[in-house]
């Protein structure tokens, strides 16, 4: 097959490279920046898979920017831009996905289209009504852990691939084609495949991470109870995760749960749920906001002066600052009139004034009173006494 992806964030360069691995792919991308660092087999996103098949894999696999020369010639065409959530108008944005739409128009409209970008429940439907020139348009939402997305491709969970109520045949095989080559792709066997209607699997998307993000929130809820009353949390955790119905899994406390999906897609599954009556869906969203204040305070009661930001990534192995918890507990802490400094050797630019940034580790902690850190590695064992952290299984 001829394959061409529009975006080279995880979901689209993770998908490019493995499928390249069987087929003809081409990624496309707007910032001449990233398409040079494919194109000399160098990833410009943190994924060890990503970058190891880059350097040592024999990949068809070529980069661009000019999307309609790859869109014309593409049997499939993926969509996997980004869609951040507006809260002026309480859903994604999708406007990227329309670009992408209007070109594939232009140049080749009898094309397989499949949109990976996580988008608002129904939007297949009234895109499909907005674009009647577009045929053969598929959702596919994807299920990838950031900083290990091609692993997750590789050995996915499972396959979804949405169509439109009243399908055509045509279409409906083209759908099980595209779950075919997914498939093929990976290195499991027997990966659970699931062919539904659209909507159905726009569903499946948000309820999914909606889903992870109630655990993160909930295991948070239960460290908070245990720290405001001086308990064991570990040991409440481990015996509460020792039933099997429960499991280990999302039970790591933290400042709370952030990155590209999980804060954008529980506001999009609460803003769907505005005409249904509910209670459990916008909870998790207000719980992850407690849940930062929480924080906040129990620095606050430690009466620092300075206080040591260690890392904006959003999790271990990641080179994510989007929605990341600690960024929120930094800015109240900055606004309580603390001094602020910030050790993460991945940032590249300025931060604001009220933030001072340091490359020195060392430095760094001479400085700070208390040093925050969401997630804690062996660096920071010299300095253990100064840091507050609720990492309590050194894992994400």
């Amino acid at each position: 097959m001829n394959i061409a992806i529009a975006g080279t964030g995880y979901v689209g360069l993770s998908l490019a490279v493995l499928l390249s691995r069987q087929h003809t792919v081409t990624a496309v991308d707007i910032l001449p920046e990233k398409v040079e660092m494919i194109k000399n087999k160098k990833s410009p996103i943190v994924d060890r898979e990503i970058e190891d098949y880059l350097a040592h894999q024999p990949l068809n696999l070529q980069a661009t920017l000019d999307a309609e020369s790859a869109y014309a010639k593409a049997d499939f065409i993926i969509i996997a831009t980004p869609t951040n959530y507006d809260p002026t108008s309480q859903r994604f944005d999708t406007k990227s996905i329309d670009a992408v739409l209007k070109v594939i128009a232009k140049v080749h409209p009898e094309a397989t289209i499949v949109i990976k970008s996580t988008v608002p429940v129904g939007y297949l439907k009234k895109t499909m009504a907005r674009y009647p020139e577009l045929p053969y348009m598929l959702f596919s939402p994807e299920f990838l852990r950031e900083g290990r997305a091609l692993y997750d491709n590789l050995h996915p969970s499972r396959i979804v691939v949405g169509m439109p109520e009243n399908s055509s045949e045509e279409l409906a095989k083209r759908a099980a084609d595209f779950a075919g080559i997914l498939q093929q792709a990976a290195l499991d066997e027997n990966v659970p495949v699931r062919l539904v209607h659209a909507t159905e699997a726009e569903c499946i998307k948000l309820f999914a991470n909606s889903y992870l993000a109630l655990r993160v929130a909930y295991f948070n809820e239960l460290d908070s109870y245990a720290e405001q009353y001086g308990l064991n949390t570990a040991e409440i955790i481990e015996g509460v995760c020792l039933d099997p119905r429960i499991g280990t899994h999302y039970n790591n406390p933290s400042f709370g749960y952030g990155g590209y999906c999980l804060p954008k897609d529980t506001r999009q599954l609460k803003s769907n749920f505005a005409l249904t009556p509910a209670d459990l869906v916008p909870a998790i969203v207000s719980a992850n906001e407690t849940r930062k204040k929480f924080i906040v305070s129990r620095i606050l009661l430690r009466k620092p002066r300075a206080v040591g930001i260690y890392r904006l990534i959003m999790k271990a192995g990641s080179d994510n600052f989007r929605q990341s918890a600690i960024q929120d507990v930094m800015r109240e802490l900055s606004e309580a009139g603390l001094a602020i400094y910030v050790y993460e050797p991945m940032l590249k630019g300025q931060l604001p004034e009220e933030y001072t940034l340091l490359d020195d580790l060392e430095g760094f902690a001479a400085k700070c009173d208390v040093i925050v850190a969401n997630r804690v590695t062996d660096e920071l064992a010299p300095y253990m006494e100064k840091v507050y952290t609720r990492d309590l299984f050194q894992r994400d």
